[in-house]
């Protein structure tokens, strides 16, 4: 009886791994993220006059390291990129908006300051000068560290964050001036044909490996609010899926091997009277399918340098 598809995928990445080709099982996942980059650069480099790149997506799907990215691709097409994120844009922690159970809602739409966003758009498409915030994350505090940004006829402005299709951000900026894209893990894993690895999943690893590094927070934390965030995610950034002009797939063949290596251990912490444990015990399920990938295969400029660190982007 021949192997099905789902399980020669699990089977292979495997091999290439035990083998000694875990370079070319990288370079595969890279090629591919960054063939879907060049058709997207090639697509907005065709469309004049386009001023605006909007790239939206959930939490964890690789939005800022896909931003560099892209602007890396519009440069190989003599196109000058500037990319923002939206992030730098939130409120003060003491202006937030507050959710249902009276927490600091950062997945609302009203988490961001719209009015001086709104007014710093305008001016920068105006061609003036403008003051680039920085939003700390420690204090709560948007900063000014005189970083300024003044765009010329040949700029493109590349806006990334999770509310960057709500059309409420760029209501002003004509359509055709806009290039609206969605980026997330699109493609499921079967580990042996019956049992899938979700995409959202693929995102929860990414997260808790981001978060245990940049943020001191354990998996048990990260699993503890990540309904809340896919609750948020369903309320402010799937109803704008359908606006994208393209999607991006940031899924990638060796993601679970790599970040197995970064989050095993901490995972195995859970304890098993806490209510994330069967979550934890459910994640270490599917990672144990997978062989262990060192993370000095992955190069420095791929989207899951986001996560487990290395970056040559500024992405936290």
């Amino acid at each position: 009886m021949s192997i099905p598809e789902s399980q020669r995928r699990v089977a292979y990445i495997n091999e290439m791994i035990e083998s000694g080709h875990a370079d070319r099982l990288v370079a595969e996942g890279e090629a591919y993220h960054q063939d879907q980059l060049n058709h997207i650069a090639d697509e907005i480099s065709s469309r004049y006059p386009i001023r605006v790149v909007l790239l939206a997506g959930p939490s964890s799907s690789g939005k800022t390291s896909t931003s560099h990215r892209l602007c890396l691709s519009l440069l190989e097409h003599a196109k000058k990129p500037v990319a923002l994120s939206l992030d730098n844009w939130f409120l003060e922690s003491d202006k937030a908006p507050l959710d249902e159970e009276g927490k600091q809602d950062y997945e609302s739409v009203y988490a961001l300051d719209l009015a001086q966003f709104d007014e710093d758009l305008r001016r920068m498409i105006a061609g003036e000068e403008v003051a680039l915030p920085t939003f700390n994350f420690l204090t709560g505090k948007r900063e000014y560290n005189g970083e300024m940004v003044q765009l010329h006829r040949d700029n493109i402005l590349v806006v990334e964050g999770i509310h960057a299709l709500n059309p409420i951000l760029t209501e002003h900026i004509k359509p055709e001036n806009k290039y609206k894209i969605y980026a997330a893990p699109m493609s499921p894993v079967s580990l042996d044909g019956e049992t899938w690895i979700p995409t959202h999943v693929h995102r929860l690893l990414r997260r808790m490996s981001r978060d245990l590094r940049t943020r001191g927070k354990s998996p048990q934390m990260t699993i503890a609010q990540w309904q809340s965030v896919r609750d948020g995610e369903a309320k402010w950034i799937e109803p704008f899926m359908s606006e994208a002009d393209v999607q991006f797939d940031t899924s990638m063949i060796y993601e679970v091997p790599a970040i197995r290596l970064t989050i095993e251990t901490a995972l195995q912490t859970v304890s098993a009277t806490a209510e994330e444990y069967k979550v934890a015990e459910r994640l270490l399920f599917y990672l144990s399918f997978f062989e262990p990938l060192e993370a000095s295969y992955v190069p420095r400029t791929s989207i899951l340098r986001e996560f487990i660190g290395g970056s040559q982007f500024n992405v936290g």
